[in-house]
């Protein structure tokens, strides 16, 4: 499998590269697309030495700027034929303030939604060529709230509430990819949700303020956290199951739980189809990009 991890140097995502980089001898080919040239070659080394596994590269690529989501489309095209999955993961957590991006967003919307709107509509073809059943895995949380009047938290921010917005909006995009697809005839991609039961541990300790260091130091003790190893063994099958049972979770909010996959039941305001129309337009709106309003509209005229 050739899958695409954004947001793969670290935490859920250096977790999935680093058990699919060692899976089934070596097999699967890996695209990390990061914003750090010295964290992703980093990786690459990393990977290479723990797995002997040669086909791991890296996309460079800032989700605060469209620009480079822009490039980071073209430079895939260039590189790769085809995808057989992609991880929708990477995402801004902690933050002490607001910070609004160069292209006047905030950017916990821009980063863990916006941006990544862009990328999977774009690489759409990518996976459409995908042998083995494309499928873009979202990495969400149940939690959140779409704030229609304030959507980049302007009058009342906190990152707690960016980063649950933003897993809203990314589960209102699958089911409505999910519902548009289906529509397609002989369509081979799934979309599928997945939220871990437990925190991943991640280097985000070394950015939070000191009390909420003990906090999680002390979680972390008492066997709240998992490893990121351990989050990709558990999301391994997601990614190499056959087409036929990725399109059978397509869709669906999951998560792993009793050493077996299980259904969350989704709220019935991310399953709104207006909602999950009315976001489309204000997500295409927002990016204002060409390209990917001509995707859009190619799929109202099917």
């Amino acid at each position: 499998m050739k899958v695409l991890i954004t947001g793969g140097t670290n935490g859920m995502g250096k977790g999935v590269a680093k058990v699919l980089a060692d899976a089934d001898n070596q097999a699967h080919e890996i695209v990390i697309l990061c914003r750090s040239k010295e964290l992703g070659e980093a990786l690459i080394k990393e990977l290479n030495d723990e797995t002997s596994n040669n086909k791991i590269s890296i996309i460079l690529c800032d989700l605060t700027k469209f620009s480079d989501v822009k490039r980071a489309i073209i430079e895939m095209y260039e590189k790769h034929e085809f995808l057989d999955g992609i991880f929708i993961n990477a995402g801004l957590g902690y933050a002490a303030k607001r910070i609004e991006t160069e292209d006047g967003f905030d950017a916990h919307f821009q980063v863990n939604y916006l941006s990544q709107f862009m990328l999977t509509l774009n690489l759409l073809d990518l996976l459409k060529k995908s042998k083995k059943g494309g499928r873009v895995i979202f990495n969400v949380t149940r939690r959140g709230e779409i704030f229609w009047d304030d959507m980049q938290m302007e009058k009342k921010w906190s990152y707690e509430r960016g980063i649950h917005q933003a897993m809203v909006a990314k589960r209102m995009l699958l089911v409505k990819l999910h519902r548009m697809f289906r529509e397609i005839e002989d369509s081979k991609i799934s979309f599928i949700g997945f939220e871990i039961s437990k925190t991943v541990w991640s280097n985000q300790i070394n950015i939070i303020p000191g009390y909420m260091r003990i906090m999680v130091t002390l979680m972390k003790f008492f066997g709240t956290f998992i490893s990121i190893e351990e989050c990709g063994r558990i999301m391994k099958p997601l990614f190499v199951e056959s087409q036929q049972d990725s399109l059978k979770r397509s869709g669906t909010l999951i998560t792993w739980k009793k050493n077996q996959f299980m259904d969350i039941k989704e709220d019935l305001a991310v399953l709104n189809k207006e909602m999950q129309d009315k976001l489309w337009k204000i997500s295409l709106e927002l990016c204002a990009d060409e390209k990917t309003n001509q995707i859009a509209e190619s799929f109202q005229n099917r």
